[in-house]
């Protein structure tokens, strides 16, 4: 992109026939325009391609604030909504391969590694997909969480590629549209959102926090129930151990 979001928004207009005035959009969601920006079209493609490998990343605000910059007239709108959903369909090529060269269970235990991903998701998604068959695919898209990792699944049980290629880009195509056109109306009154910038900070904060309060949560829990299994084990081993001895020294 030619043009830095910074100069744009100094350069934001006040009401028509005015003169502009400067004004600058800060914070969180002023940075991730800067991001989005700076990377233009070919960015948000490679962004979207994330966010389905590695879902804590979301498209809810990745696309939205896209399209406020198409809106605004600073990235084509046709071409955020095709890179959108090829960075979405390719990072979702990636899991269906994981899935069904790897396997669901030894993909599952590498990429419950990665921050914040926790291994309940992928069986979230696996359950999701064995209730509702190859439509999943396609209404999980929709659905947080199953939309990034339904992918993994239906590849460990080799669900027809094509099938599950037009199910993938229809469905991430109609989602993908969603959040961009949402943010390009108001990218059409960019004069009128500096005022809501500091609520838009807040909702990504409090995004973030509940992302990272909820990971830290479960895998405590998991750790505790880890504990928990272990002892219990333990224990019954060592109760089984003691009644060898006991009838050992009957005999």
């Amino acid at each position: 992109m030619t043009t830095a979001v910074a100069a744009f928004a100094h350069t934001m207009t006040v009401a028509a026939g005015d003169s502009a005035s400067d004004q600058e959009m800060g914070g969180l969601s002023g940075l991730v325009l800067q991001l989005i920006d700076a990377l233009g079209e070919w960015g948000v493609a490679l962004m979207l391609f994330v966010e389905t490998v590695f879902p804590p990343i979301p498209s809810e605000v990745i696309l939205p604030l896209a399209g406020f910059l198409a809106g605004a007239g600073r990235m084509n709108l046709v071409l955020v909504l095709l890179l959108a959903t090829l960075g979405s369909y390719l990072g979702a090529l990636v899991l269906y391969w994981l899935g069904a060269v790897i396997g669901f269970e030894r993909t599952t235990r590498w990429l419950g590694k990665l921050p914040l991903v926790d291994e309940d998701d992928f069986r979230t998604a696996a359950d999701w997909f064995h209730r509702h068959g190859r439509s999943a695919v396609f209404f999980g898209r929709f659905v947080p969480i199953v939309r990034s990792l339904i992918s993994l699944p239906a590849g460990a049980d080799r669900m027809h590629l094509g099938t599950f290629s037009v199910f993938t880009i229809i469905a991430s195509g109609i989602w993908n549209s969603a959040l961009v056109l949402l943010g390009a109306a108001f990218g059409t009154q960019y004069d009128k959102v500096e005022q809501y910038t500091e609520w838009i900070d807040r909702v990504l904060y409090v995004a973030i926090a509940a992302v990272v309060v909820t990971f830290v949560v479960r895998r405590v829990r998991r750790i505790r129930a880890d504990r928990a299994g272990r002892t219990g084990n333990g224990r019954a081993d060592g109760t089984a151990r003691g009644r060898r001895r006991a009838e050992a020294a009957g005999d």
